[in-house]
């Protein structure tokens, strides 16, 4: 029955419907009207068929994600606490930022569930440290990650933690000592997408950032059996974001199958920076919700919500709470548990996320013969390049042609944040000497917001 009903009707050819459509323009240009040039450097196109895709990346995502949540260890007994709380209240996975070896690992990891996942964020290079961690996680049945990356240190402060020779020699030394870690090298793609590059320059540069590890280690094969963490934050446009995602791991696969290194790769998400703002914050709850669903839906293996309120609070417990909750909906209450790998098949999806691995290649290409990305970060070009990307973003948001709502449209002019900054939300930059320029991050709103803020000051004299 289902059958014959199809039969009924004819079937339409994509060049059938762009006559339609152009006929329905009556007479005003298909390209200026309906196309959308994307910042990305990617055209939108009103509609897509199976003419777009003529053939599908094979992509393994996770058949499910983790709820995530990130904690900043002050002292290793005040991380446990907050750690335990919130797996109580629905988290899957712990991520630990620990600032120095005097947090004692012994007492950070006691009590914790052992089928939880757990993400460390070292903010210093110490294998002793690390094998610390490596022997009090032994029996445990969830994974483990140390997420080290001493060239993202490199690009994101402008200095190794040491030197080139002396980070590398540690580096070698941790992978040695990591036998109960599932992955011990990382790459933060966040640093790319925060500082304003385009999503072909996230995923490129991270790639050649990853093969300058796949080069040191080429000859390493007890490094090769453990899949590499991405760190990826996650922007506004929410069909990109998702195609990004399923790019970046086919990416993965592509390149880690040349080097003969494992196919599988581990994708941390949360929101993204740029877009976030101080006024009409609460905005800030929609922009991580819709991102969070990008991330689902691009195939994360864990997502991390943060606070709507981050940028200028400190750490608080509501704001921790209501992030928390976002994905716990999602999960619990949207269904966005039930299927993996649900935007395979999508035209449009699976169109955007061909052509952003072939742009992604294409920049790859271009930093492999200029010598690497080391050799192109110390050069400058890679920095040069995001700041060409931007400013074309950022002068879309000063022309109102990238809308952040509450902040360049639809502004609540009663809005007062001068007394309720807790942090200072803007870029710091700090005066000292670095081997090379670093990438820094930048919100959008920043400018606009000064400029508020000193309107506030200006009304009260």
């Amino acid at each position: 029955m289902k059958e014959l009903l199809f039969q009924e009707f004819e079937q339409v050819s994509a060049k059938q419907w762009k006559q339609k459509i152009q006929a329905d323009l009556k007479g005003a240009d298909y390209n200026e009207t309906l196309v959308t040039h994307s910042l990305h450097g990617i055209d939108i196109k009103p509609f897509y068929t199976s003419e777009d895709v003529q053939e599908t990346l094979k992509i393994n995502n996770p058949a499910n994600w983790k709820v995530t949540e990130k904690i900043y260890a002050v002292s290793a007994e005040t991380a446990l606490k907050k750690a335990l709380n919130a797996i109580e209240k629905g988290a899957e996975a712990i991520w630990f930022t620990i600032p120095s070896a005097d947090i004692e690992a012994e007492t950070l990891l006691k009590g914790l569930p052992q089928e939880i996942d757990l993400y460390f964020d070292l903010l210093f290079l110490d294998p002793g440290y690390a094998a610390k961690l490596n022997k009090y996680l032994e029996g445990r049945s969830g994974k483990s990650f140390l997420q080290t990356d001493i060239i993202g240190k490199l690009a994101r402060s402008g200095n190794w933690f040491d030197n080139l020779k002396k980070d590398h020699e540690d580096l070698e030394k941790i992978v040695q000592n990591s036998s109960n870690f599932s992955s011990i090298i990382s790459v933060d793609a966040s640093l790319f997408q925060n500082a304003g590059a385009n999503i072909p320059q996230q995923l490129s540069y991270s790639i050649a950032q990853l093969t300058e590890y796949f080069n040191y280690f080429s000859g390493n094969t007890s490094a090769k059996k453990n899949p590499v963490q991405f760190k990826v934050s996650v922007g506004a446009d929410y069909f990109m974001e998702i195609a990004k995602i399923r790019a970046l791991r086919w990416l993965y696969s592509t390149i880690a199958e040349e080097f003969g290194w494992s196919e599988t790769c581990e994708i941390l998400t949360f929101p993204g920076k740029r877009n976030k703002t101080i006024y009409d914050y609460n905005v800030n709850l929609l922009r991580t919700t819709t991102e969070c669903m990008s991330a689902i839906l691009g195939g994360a293996d864990a997502i991390c919500n943060f606070p709507y309120d981050i940028v200028y609070h400190k750490d608080n417990e509501f704001g921790s709470r209501i992030a928390r909750n976002q994905l716990l909906i999602l999960k619990n209450e949207s269904y966005f548990d039930k299927v993996g790998n649900i935007a395979e098949g999508t035209y449009y999806i699976e169109s955007l996320t061909i052509q952003l691995a072939e742009k992604a290649l294409e920049i790859f290409k271009e930093v492999e013969k200029g010598g690497g990305f080391l050799k192109e970060l110390k050069a400058g070009t890679i920095q040069r390049k995001i700041k060409e990307s931007a400013r074309a973003e950022q002068e879309a948001f000063d022309e109102q042609k990238l809308v952040l709502i509450g902040t360049n449209k639809f502004e609540n002019q009663q809005d007062r944040m001068k007394n309720e900054l807790e942090l200072f939300p803007f870029l710091k930059k700090k005066h000292r000497k670095t081997l090379l320029e670093p990438i820094l991050e930048k919100r959008l709103s920043e400018d606009y917001e000064k400029r508020r803020l000193e309107t506030e000051e200006n009304s009260k004299n």
